[in-house]
């Protein structure tokens, strides 16, 4: 059997899935995750291998992004300490819709498996008893459009590490240095004058999103927030209404950098505990200024990711995943990077 063939013709039967409305996640597909060494000291990596397994009888497609099979580039392990979830250190990413050379071709029965290192994208400093688990948001992606959100979790794998810091050392974690000086100036890094002009109209014009969007959510709020975050409640309104004071404010009151040395087809990523510090990406430079998937909307995206603005994740990426999330699981909505992105944007305008 001619697999390139299958993986084209799996994508192509995914977009009319899509379409159709089909709900599909990690049905056939199953996860395990072990431990290189279940005894670590301070100089060791914590190293895990992943494995997925295709349980059924028909290939899968399974969507890179939310995969070890490469380099890690999103949150996709739940750590825990002493049973409280430490911080992920990796980046978070905006991406344009997937293709089909982002998806990985599981076929019926087989397995794939990977080493992959956490010590540098979890925070591992503090000693104690850690458990590991593989947890990923979206593992299928049907078409162009993240429609299901099928969460695929492995059990949990256990390990001791002496770490760096002794037991109760959370204190000092907290101490550490990561918030620059508030109210300076924009600054750039590997940017032409050129691109330095387009990032500060994009910086205006994520401004005035924001500034859009915090003013919204102190009036009576409509169609535009139902859209995006989901039935009225008045908890995930506090959140969100929080969630854009945080975001103007940053945009208004500390000091942003912006890196242009990203070669990678992605409009913009951060480090969730590296604030404030937005790198763009290649399909940043070619997204209209203002509206759907903007320059403007990508840093008001990438400004919700830092954990001292509102602390968002990638539950779904693109506007109809966006909507349907609204409906599905408002509570993660709330938390979802692209909802905020969509919700300041504003295109086409709701009220």
């Amino acid at each position: 059997m001619n697999w390139n063939h299958v993986a084209k013709a799996s994508v192509a039967l995914m977009a009319v899935a899509a379409c159709a409305g089909v709900q599909a996640g990690s049905k056939g597909v199953t996860a395990s995750v072990a431990a290189e060494k279940n005894m670590l000291g301070k100089n060791d990596n914590v190293t895990m291998r992943l494995t997925i397994t295709n349980t059924s009888g028909q290939p899968q497609m399974i969507l890179k992004w939310h995969t070890a099979f490469g380099e890690v580039e999103e949150s996709l392990f739940e750590v825990t300490r002493d049973g409280k979830k430490v911080d992920y250190l990796g980046a978070h990413y905006k991406r344009p819709a997937p293709k089909a050379s982002d998806y990985y071709l599981l076929k019926p029965g087989a397995s794939h498996t990977v080493k992959v290192e956490l010590s540098d994208i979890y925070d591992m400093s503090i000693t104690g008893q850690y458990t590991v688990r593989y947890s990923a948001k979206s593992l299928n992606l049907f078409g162009t459009n993240e429609k299901s959100v099928g969460e695929l979790k492995s059990d949990v794998a256990t390990i001791f590490i002496d770490g760096r810091l002794p037991r109760g050392s959370e204190s000092q974690l907290a101490k550490r240095p990561t918030d620059p000086a508030p109210s300076g100036p924009l600054t750039f890094s590997k940017c032409t004058t050129t691109q330095q002009n387009t990032i500060t109209s994009a910086m205006a014009a994520a401004s005035t999103m924001a500034d859009n969007s915090s003013s919204y959510m102190g009036g009576t709020l409509g169609a535009r927030y139902t859209k995006w975050f989901g039935a009225a409640d008045s908890g995930r309104i506090t959140t969100v209404r929080n969630n854009f004071a945080a975001i103007k404010d940053a945009f208004d009151n500390k000091s942003v950098t912006v890196d242009c040395g990203c070669k990678k087809t992605y409009y913009a990523y951060v480090y969730p505990n590296q604030p404030y510090k937005i790198y763009v990406c290649k399909a940043f430079w070619s997204a209209p200024m203002t509206g759907t998937d903007s320059k403007g909307g990508t840093l008001v995206h990438e400004m919700s990711h830092f954990t001292a603005v509102a602390g968002t994740d990638d539950w779904v990426y693109g506007q109809s995943g966006a909507a349907s999330l609204a409906i599905s699981d408002p509570n993660k909505a709330v938390n979802n990077a692209d909802s905020h992105e969509y919700f300041a944007e504003n295109t086409p305008a709701l009220n």
